[in-house]
């Protein structure tokens, strides 16, 4: 099959199943993103080359458990009070735990750009383990937490992400191919230029406001507000969209491999598709929370 051909179809197949499962419904877009990180987390166990079994049942439990007790609260709660004393009443705090994730998160992020920027190529055991847990694990968590926005579950939210992450993909890489003479880190990743970025972050910026106005909030309720939001989520998918990016070209360097997998003929893995989104979305979050604070 042709070469281009095969990357349009499994392209399509990727985007329509995560259409559907977003849109369908709250439990089939968890799910998928389970399965998602399941498949991450093989080819990250992979990539570095840590106990893939442990790894999977890890993630595995971790994340149906913080599924369950955060986007099933009411339900999780009924359910382990049946079992405890009449005296006792079992509540969970989903915005401390969800803090305390966070903060673990970015630490790992930061963390994940040191390593970016040295020039290493050995990673310990023990940082292998902490990159998959704040590197990989939890930014899906994050990606199901801004879906919900301020109150209940909200599809418009999480496709607008991923419309900003493919524009901002798409127009880097035709505006690089076109005009792109400067490199932007060429150790790591020598087809990515700096006009490239350029062209990607005008564009995803250009895309947002579209978004702000005829998607997530139409005329009449349009608003200066909206716009400013959806401007500066652009922003931040630009810029650490192409940082989450870069971390995974290096990761794939030191093992010496192209893609993180096969299962997308022609896009490579599972990792490869989403290692922006996985690096931007507690970013998103944190932004949101400070939006929240701030209002």
């Amino acid at each position: 099959m042709n070469e281009t051909l095969k990357r349009t179809i499994s392209g399509a197949v990727y985007i329509a199943l995560l259409l559907t499962s977003i849109l369908f419904s709250t439990e089939s877009f968890i799910i998928l993103f389970g399965v998602f990180l399941v498949i991450a987390t093989y080819e990250f166990s992979n990539l570095v080359g840590i106990n893939k079994v442990f790894s999977i049942l890890f993630v595995t439990l971790f994340y149906s458990a913080v599924s369950l007790i955060s986007f099933y609260r009411t339900e999780t709660e009924n359910y382990i009070n049946k079992f405890l004393k009449e005296n006792i009443v079992f509540t969970i705090d989903t915005d401390r735990l969800f803090t305390i994730l966070l903060i673990i998160t970015l630490i790992v992020s930061i963390k994940c750009i040191v390593f970016l920027f040295d020039d290493t190529q050995n990673i310990s055991r023990i940082s292998k383990y902490i990159y998959l847990i704040g590197y990989i694990m939890l930014p899906f968590l994050f990606i199901i937490k801004i879906s919900f926005g301020i109150k209940d579950y909200n599809p418009k939210i999480i496709i607008g992400l991923f419309v900003l992450i493919w524009t901002n993909d798409t127009f880097a890489y035709l505006v690089g191919k076109s005009i792109g003479k400067h490199k932007l880190f060429e150790r790591i990743s020598p087809k990515k230029t700096i006009e490239g970025f350029l062209g990607g972050v005008v564009f995803a910026a250009f895309a947002g406001f579209l978004i702000s106005k005829f998607y997530i909030q139409p005329n009449p309720d349009f608003s200066s507000k909206s716009i400013l939001i959806w401007t500066i989520i652009a922003l931040i998918v630009s810029i650490f969209g192409t940082i989450g990016d870069l971390i995974e070209s290096k990761f794939k360097r030191i093992a010496g491999v192209k893609d993180s997998g096969a299962i997308m003929p022609g896009h490579g893995g599972v990792l490869d598709r989403l290692d922006s989104v996985i690096f931007v979305a507690p970013i998103i979050f944190l932004f949101y929370q400070i939006l929240y604070y701030v209002s």
